[in-house]
């Protein structure tokens, strides 16, 4: 933006501040910051580095990120509205400087093959691009929130696989660590052939107790009470191999 109109911007956003009727708003210190927000904004916006991406044709490349549509068929649509020509090039290195944003990320790739299908038959149909986009952007939203469900019931069922291993170690008499036996709130370690017990008290600490065995009827002999399990598993670890007395 050159001077004369750097000066005409800041003239016109002063001229029209200055027309109110009230002389507190006019000296409000959040009124007086609002305008200067306003006049930075204003000269801000034609001094950015991307020269060609102005108004719509940045909105639809923002609303186009992870949809996979095919960058030539956005190049052409990008340059039916108002701005310089661009090329392929400004296109890909536009989504680029988007994907490597804070907080940004790149498409899912898992997702490209189904986007490609709706592009194609929405392009069949005569759909306008910005249509297109809307609709992929939905599917995309809808698989992605699917394949985290997936995720997530894979998650569980691999630990409950994990669990119910342990569990069956625990009762087979094999060293293990801490264990929950399944709708049980005590937990369970074994080390050098001792089976040792831990529960939470009303306190938030935890009771570690020497039992003979996996049930909650044994009344054991108390070890100690800890802050975290991680204190009682140091205490296992050092009284495991030292010579008991009965």
């Amino acid at each position: 933006m050159v001077d004369d109109d750097r000066i005409r911007v800041v003239t016109d956003a002063i001229t029209a501040y200055v027309k109110s009727p009230s002389l507190q708003h006019l000296r409000d210190p959040h009124s007086i910051i609002t305008l200067a927000k306003a006049i930075i904004k204003e000269l801000d916006r034609d001094s950015g580095i991307w020269k060609k991406w102005k108004g719509q044709r940045d909105a639809l490349l923002k609303a186009s990120l992870g949809c996979w549509i095919p960058v030539e068929e956005l190049q052409s649509y990008l340059n039916a509205l108002p701005g310089p020509s661009l090329t392929v090039t400004d296109v890909c290195q536009r989504q680029r400087a988007y994907h490597e944003e804070p907080y940004s990320r790149y498409p899912n790739e898992d997702l490209k093959e189904g986007c490609l299908m709706l592009f194609n038959e929405e392009k069949a149909l005569g759909t306008e691009l910005v249509a297109i986009i809307g609709r992929i952007a939905e599917h995309v939203e809808a698989e992605e929130e699917r394949l985290r469900l997936e995720h997530e019931a894979r998650y569980k069922a691999m630990r409950e696989s994990e669990r119910l291993a342990a569990e069956r170690r625990l009762l087979s008499g094999a060293d293990c660590k801490w264990t929950h036996p399944k709708n049980s709130s005590e937990c369970y370690s074994r080390v050098n052939g001792r089976t040792y017990r831990l529960i939470r008290t009303e306190d938030k600490r935890w009771s570690l107790s020497r039992v003979e065995g996996v049930s909650s009827g044994e009344s054991g002999n108390l070890i100690g009470t800890y802050l975290g399990k991680a204190d009682a598993t140091k205490a296992v670890a050092k009284i495991a191999y030292e010579t008991e007395y009965r």
